[in-house]
């Protein structure tokens, strides 16, 4: 196994600490996945991974059932946070669409009686598959066969942009005709939006903007890549995930739900704001420099 600093923290800092404090607020682990396969990504850090493969599901979805946890689509982690009416919750999402989700993710789920929510980037979902980042995605066809079966769907955009940066018009464009699109195959309400690419937390006037186009397209709820659990605190559109990928072995797994990953997220704020912080007092410092120069030159 690939060393990983995180996995450390996690397990023997983290998670003892968690077992001696008593007592904690309502929070519901929403897993983030995305191709469930078998490619391999021994280049990647352990971290940024994005596949996961049959066998390593099939087991943590087996570990979920055995710890008696039941999924919940993301309308319902919120709803439970708010509201909390007990039981082990657990929501599993998908991004990206992959095909592999109808061919090894579904019978594993359907298999325990579990659901999960797909966001689709509906450019790539056509009636023949169409690959999105050299892995085939799911048809229509397909979507409309697993929703009769339950399974939830969800926008992930029309094209997988990174939406920050983009104009408003643009990311209007994108939000609103993904869910069009979903709405008219499917002929029911999409209600849940999932940011592609990492989302960018410290920046609350993107934010603002963002959530004001998302409710003006008619999204009621939504997660992004924040890593942590879903609790009372959590933004509604912009909710966190646990990501997941064939390095959670089963002590790394059964410590994220528990919330002894959290910590990751937390730290990652820290981090971007100190960032956002020193980039702003360096851009300050420039201007008044600049500004020094311009005056001593117009003596």
């Amino acid at each position: 196994m690939d060393f990983r600093l995180d996995r450390l923290a996690t397990l023997y800092l983290v998670l003892p600490f968690l077992r001696l404090a008593k007592g904690s607020e309502a929070s519901i682990p929403i897993l983030m996945y995305h191709s469930i396969s078998e490619d391999d990504e021994s280049n990647v850090h352990p971290y940024y991974r994005t596949k996961t493969s049959p066998a390593m599901f099939a087991a943590q979805v087996k570990s979920l059932h055995e710890s008696g946890y039941k999924t919940c689509s993301v309308a319902a982690a919120l709803q439970q946070v708010q509201s909390p009416a007990g039981g082990k919750l657990v929501g599993i999402t998908f991004d990206d669409g992959y095909r592999n989700f109808y061919r090894h993710a579904f019978p594993v789920l359907n298999q325990y009686g579990f659901s999960a929510t797909v966001f689709l980037p509906t450019a790539y979902i056509g009636e023949n598959s169409v690959q999105f980042k050299g892995t085939d995605c799911l048809t229509w066809s397909e979507v409309r066969e697993l929703s009769r079966h339950g399974i939830v769907f969800g926008s992930h955009t029309v094209t997988h942009p990174q939406l920050h940066g983009l104009s408003v018009a643009k990311i209007q464009e994108e939000v609103v005709n993904s869910r069009k699109a979903i709405e008219e195959i499917l002929g029911c309400a999409v209600d849940s939006f999932a940011y592609p690419y990492a989302f960018p937390q410290t920046d609350n006037d993107f934010k603002t903007m963002l959530r004001d186009s998302l409710h003006q397209a008619g999204y009621q709820n939504g997660v992004c890549t924040v890593v942590g659990r879903v609790n009372r605190s959590s933004e509604p559109l912009f909710m966190e995930r646990l990501p997941v990928n064939s390095c959670d072995d089963t002590p790394l797994f059964k410590a994220k739900l528990a919330g002894a990953y959290d910590w990751i997220g937390k730290s990652q704020y820290i981090a971007k704001t100190l960032k956002a912080k020193s980039t702003k007092l360096s851009l300050a410092n420039s201007d008044t420099h600049q500004g020094g120069e311009n005056a001593r030159a117009s003596r």
